[in-house]
């Protein structure tokens, strides 16, 4: 007896798993939340979310952002100031993370102005290639230097309120003691004042409490003015040997430049960023530039300076050429020459 076979049932292939599609991730930023948008490649907007702004909030929007695809960029409003922490998180995730500007008046005029819209204004710019810029990382020797240069210049703009309001106050006072300080240099009056006993008058309770104030100011200034330098002097240790270039102008333009050195691809980057490049103004028959107003103001006023010393020096030479020795030293580290020294 022959006995033949079942024929066998063929099952059918299970399809295979589709990869997740690239989504772009548009993040408005506050200070107490974050409000996220999610859009297509293709323009089409899946949704927007309010995440608080905290560590576990952040893990919670890059997990809701990647329940839709994978986010390999996000366009995040002020890179330097509420969304500089989520910008550094997404960018230890792999995540390409652009600076975005806030939507100018006339589109807001038009579109109305919400958390959500500005979200999606915020993906849409990094969709349309409209925003392009890498943030600042916010980290390393150039953020040290940045909070040591906002304390510096806040006592220093302290200690002078308090040399003239302990001028003020002395005006008013006694005219034996007043005519007893009046021929002291600052740094003498300063010491006096605060040696003086406490004798119940509110005027010269006043004039020790200034002078010790301000010699407290003086002590806080010297030292972060130390921490400063030697800040420049670990990480650009030859920016200082350039004739002119002092720790407040380095520390400034460090600053300026970042840790990003990707963002100075040359000269003319570098010139654009401290506001001293050239800029195209003609018209009609008319061809001619002017200087660049914007960019840095400090990192302006700092090769200003270093500029102005140098030729006071007779040691100058054409701010091109200048632009040209601190962006080497800035942008491609310091070479083994001294600019300074050979003119």
């Amino acid at each position: 007896m022959t006995v033949t076979s079942m024929p066998q049932t063929t099952l059918p292939e299970r399809p295979e798993q589709q990869p997740a599609e690239d989504v772009i991730l548009g993040v408005d930023t506050h200070k107490d939340v974050h409000v996220a948008d999610v859009i297509t490649v293709l323009g089409a907007l899946l949704a927007h979310q309010v995440f608080p702004a905290t560590a576990a909030g952040y893990r919670q929007l890059l997990a809701w952002a990647r329940s839709f695809g994978l986010p390999h960029r996000a366009g995040v409003e002020c890179t330097g100031s509420y969304g500089a922490a989520l910008a550094r998180f997404l960018s230890r995730e792999n995540i390409q993370v652009v600076e975005v500007n806030q939507p100018d008046r006339a589109t807001r005029r038009k579109r109305g102005q919400t958390d959500a819209v500005d979200a999606d204004a915020a993906a849409r710019a990094v969709l349309s290639g409209r925003a392009a810029v890498t943030p600042k990382t916010g980290e390393g020797p150039a953020a040290d230097m940045r909070v040591l240069r906002l304390a510096k210049e806040s006592a220093v703009k302290a200690r002078t309120q308090a040399k003239n309001q302990l001028k003020a106050v002395l005006l008013g006072t006694d005219p034996e003691l007043r005519e007893s300080l009046s021929e002291l240099s600052n740094s003498a009056l300063i010491a006096r004042c605060a040696d003086l006993p406490d004798t119940g008058n509110a005027a010269v309770f006043t004039l020790r409490l200034l002078a010790r104030r301000v010699q407290q100011l003086t002590a806080e200034v010297k030292e972060l003015t130390s921490r400063v330098n030697r800040g420049v002097r670990t990480h650009h240790p030859r920016l200082l040997d350039i004739v002119g270039v002092g720790p407040d102008s380095a520390a400034a333009l460090l600053i300026a430049a970042g840790d990003s050195r990707e963002r100075l691809a040359n000269e003319a980057s570098f010139a654009a960023l401290c506001g001293v490049s050239p800029v195209e103004q003609s018209s009609g028959k008319t061809q001619r530039r002017r200087l660049n107003r914007g960019g840095n103001r400090q990192a302006n006023a700092a090769l200003y300076r270093i500029v102005v010393t140098r030729l006071r020096r007779r040691n100058g030479c054409h701010l091109t050429q200048h632009r040209g020795i601190l962006n080497v030293h800035l942008a491609y580290g310091c070479g083994s020459s001294s600019p300074g020294k050979s003119g």
